[in-house]
């Protein structure tokens, strides 16, 4: 699903910021001529691939590695940032809404075997399905799944036969793993975890190079989630793949002033921040294999709160 900008923002950093966010529209913009011009695209990439494979799975712009794949960390890695003052133009919630700001890290909320499982649950639903494009995506909150070019709600698709793709078992994991996730952000910003409430959306996302169809495919553009989703207020990210061995490209890159700095995913990773404009960010395209996470997001305010999904 693509980011779309809406509202002014007044964000940190100023231009060097505001320059990347136009250079991200700018190729959002670009993209349906490249589409049309996909014979010159191809050649070109052809001309281009002789500079060596190495320009194609490295991001030139890479400042910093906040944690690479190859490092477990054993406690919450916490990287304070600056809140943007966006945050005086929507409602307060006491208990909740950032009074600071931050992006972290922690590999001992998920174990590897449970984002492994749920990796397994994401593929047998989208198996059902899937874009023609490289992303995919699964609600199991509102039942939308990818199909082709468009979205289908997957427990009409499927009817009684969901009850063949997933089990009890695998929801009450997922809740139990969205539960824990809560617990962290709330106990990484100091908040009040019964003031936090699960909002829309939150997804399964399955990408891989295949080259986009349709706008919902152009994950890669830059955003920040409270201009894109206006309810969000902390963002979380469980991966479910291995950045290196199971895809190439996909790295989470937060753009800052400054230079931009990456996490790169590992099965049970969970990277988590603040919504706002502190925490502008983008994925780096995906150049090969295929890479599973879970987007799950927190509002502070109760108006846009939604259940846990249920089996039908």
């Amino acid at each position: 699903m693509v980011a779309q900008r809406r509202g002014n923002v007044k964000v940190n950093g100023g231009g060097a910021i505001e320059k990347k966010i136009k250079r991200g529209n700018a190729q959002r913009q670009a993209s349906q001529w490249k589409r049309r011009a996909g014979t010159l695209w191809c050649a070109a990439l052809t001309a281009v691939a002789t500079l060596g494979w190495w320009y194609f799975t490295v991001d030139q712009d890479i400042a910093e590695t906040l944690v690479s794949r190859s490092v477990v960390l054993q406690q919450p890695k916490v990287f304070p940032v600056q809140c943007s003052e966006d945050y005086e133009n929507y409602k307060r919630f006491p208990g909740c809404t950032p009074l600071s700001c931050a992006r972290a890290v922690t590999d001992t909320v998920v174990t590897r075997e449970e984002a492994l499982a749920l990796r397994q649950l994401a593929e047998r639903g989208l198996a059902l399905g899937g874009s023609e494009g490289g992303a995919s995506i699964l609600d199991l909150h509102s039942g939308a799944l990818s199909m082709g070019k468009q979205f289908v709600n997957i427990y009409k698709y499927s009817g009684a036969q969901i009850k063949d793709v997933f089990s009890k078992e695998d929801f009450d994991l997922y809740k139990d793993v969205r539960s824990r996730i809560q617990g962290m952000i709330a106990d990484t910003f100091g908040l009040d975890s019964s003031r936090m409430y699960l909002t829309k959306p939150t997804f399964f996302s399955r990408i891989n190079s295949t080259e986009a169809r349709t706008s919902h495919d152009e994950y890669w553009h830059p955003h920040i989630d409270k201009v894109t989703y206006g309810s969000f207020d902390y963002t979380s990210l469980l991966y479910l793949s291995d950045y290196g061995s199971d895809f190439g490209g996909g790295r989470f890159i937060f753009m800052d002033a400054s230079g931009n700095r990456t996490v790169e995913p590992r099965a049970g990773r969970v990277s988590f921040f603040s919504s706002g404009s502190e925490n502008l960010h983008r994925v780096e395209k995906v150049n090969w294999g295929t890479r599973y996470a879970i987007t799950v997001s927190f509002t502070c305010d109760p108006d846009h709160a939604i259940d846990n999904p249920t089996l039908p």
